[in-house]
Parts: C-alpha cells; sequence; structure tokens
C-alpha cells in the first residue's frame, strides 16, 4: 500500500491545489489569498504572493506566509479542482458501493425477517 492511499479525501485535494491560487479563512476572522506553494498533511500551508486581509478589512501584500493548519476554518480552492481526479475516484467508488447494495435488496423473506430453523420461535 504506498503512502498516497493512506491519506484522506481532503488532504489528497488540498496536495492537489498546490500552485494554485487559494483564500485561506483562519479562525481568528483573518484571510489570505495567494498561491499554495506547500502543503502538508497537518494541513500548514505555505503560500506566496499573499494578499492579507484582517479583520477590520485593511488589506496589505506579503511576499511569503506560513499558516498553520490547527487555525485554518476554511480553504477555497479554484472551480478547476472539480475536475481533480480525487472526485473521479470517489465517485466511482460511491457508483460500486450502490451496486453492491442494489444487488442485495429484495433478498428479505418478509417482513417477518424468517425463522432460524424448524419451530423458530421469539
Amino acid at each position: 500500500m504506498s503512502a498516497d492511499a493512506k491519506l484522506s479525501v481532503p488532504i489528497k485535494l488540498l496536495l492537489e491545489g498546490i500552485n494554485h491560487t487559494v483564500t485561506v479563512e483562519m479562525k481568528n476572522g483573518e484571510s489570505y489569498r495567494g498561491e499554495l506553494a506547500e502543503a502538508e498533511e497537518c494541513m500548514n500551508l505555505q503560500l506566496s504572493g499573499v494578499t492579507h486581509t484582517a479583520k477590520n478589512g485593511q488589506k496589505r501584500k506579503l511576499e511569503r506566509v506560513f499558516v498553520r493548519g490547527s487555525n485554518v476554518k476554511l480553504i477555497v480552492f479554484p472551480n478547476i479542482l472539480k475536475e481533480a481526479t480525487i472526485f473521479r475516484k470517489v465517485a466511482n467508488a460511491k457508483r460500486k458501493d450502490d451496486r453492491r447494495l442494489a444487488s442485495k435488496r429484495g433478498r428479505g423473506r418478509g417482513r417477518g425477517g424468517g425463522g432460524r430453523g424448524r419451530g423458530a420461535a421469539f
């Protein structure tokens, strides 16, 4: 099993977002918009070419920012990542799971649930 297979879907999406422009909103109300340069599994991020917006709306430009993952509230990715391979893999897995569940429907023994042999009593 590869190391990539152990990652969750949100982390895989985060890694797909590298070299794209993202907006990161922090728990304290500040936001950062810039190019995602690096990302770690614990959601620590490095952004470059950043516009920092403070809670009061004041903006300033920063060359590089390191964001601690535990302070991130949400990340807005560009629409192009809707076509990311991870979403196709998730959709295919869901479709297979739905087919598997659908094939098991209709095999019961009625409302009573069926007995357990001769003379079974509840």
